[in-house]
This record gives structure tokens, C-alpha cells and sequence, in this order.
């Protein structure tokens, strides 16, 4: 698991700057609100910060969505027999097919693409793992080798 956060953090280490969209600003346009803008002190991405604004990850365009992203992997590994988080729910929708406009999957460099899947891995193989199903749909419709709806994909 180390090994993994460690990917994590090197193949996102870019991904800092302030987000165009706050999950909490994602989660006011998921209400039909106007969101707010950023506020570090209120969006500080903690666990009950993940949990209470699940919904705005499917709002995030990609930059904001890959400001987030290394922030809920490791969320996801470290809580991977908590089935009832909604964070982690949110964030393997967010790696599925179909994606939104513009795209976020590809918008990801190589290592990010790594770092991804190897979390992807521990979710569906990990014994403990309430994400099993889940992460495993992911790799087969988008993650892994021949994925069924990766363009350019053998599948």
C-alpha cells in the first residue's frame, strides 16, 4: 500500500493549484444552487469534507477534477472496507465510461494513468476490499489492458 501512496503523491504532484470548482461547489450545482467560490478553510479535503460533498465530483471539470483525485484515491485505498462511503461510490463513477464533456479520463499523464489503476487494483483484488465489483467494472470498461470502452483499445 505505501508503494501506492507514494505514486499517488509523485504522479500528482502538480495537481495543488486552487480548483476552478470546490467538490463543495460541485455539490451546490448538484442541488440546482450557484456555487461558491473556493474557500481553503471550507475546502479543506478532509474525510467528512469527501463524504459530505460526494456528489460534486461528477460537476468538476478536469482540472478541478485532478486537483482532487490523488486527494480521493488515497481516501479510497486507506477506506477500502468501508462500504458505506459515498466518496469512494463517487469517485469509481467518476472512473467510468461514459465521460463527461469536456473529458477528463484522458486529460490524466501516464503516471497519473498508473497510479489510478494500481489504486483500481488494490480495490478489486485486495481481500478486505468492500470495492470489489466496482473497481473491477472500472478496469474492464476503461483501466485495464483491452478495456472495453478506451479508445484505441483492443477490446
Amino acid at each position: 500500500m505505501d508503494r501506492i501512496l507514494t505514486a499517488i503523491d509523485q504522479a500528482f504532484h502538480d495537481c495543488s493549484a486552487t480548483p476552478a470548482m470546490s467538490l463543495r461547489g460541485g455539490d451546490a450545482l448538484d442541488d440546482y444552487g450557484t456555487p461558491p467560490p473556493f474557500d481553503a478553510d471550507l475546502d479543506h479535503p478532509v474525510a467528512a469534507y469527501l463524504e459530505a460533498h460526494h456528489w460534486g465530483i461528477a460537476h468538476l471539470d478536469p482540472s478541478s477534477w485532478r486537483h482532487y483525485l490523488p486527494v480521493l484515491l488515497r481516501y479510497a485505498l486507506l477506506n477500502l472496507e468501508r462500504a458505506d462511503s459515498m466518496a469512494v461510490d463517487a469517485l469509481l463513477s467518476s472512473l467510468r465510461p461514459p465521460d463527461r464533456d469536456p473529458p477528463r479520463l484522458p486529460s490524466l499523464t501516464r503516471d497519473q494513468e498508473q497510479a489510478v489503476t494500481a489504486v483500481l487494483d488494490a480495490l478489486a483484488f485486495s481481500e478486505a476490499s468492500a470495492w470489489k465489483d466496482d473497481a473491477i467494472l472500472a478496469l474492464e470498461e476503461y483501466w485495464a489492458p483491452g478495456a472495453t470502452y478506451r479508445a484505441g483499445s483492443a477490446g
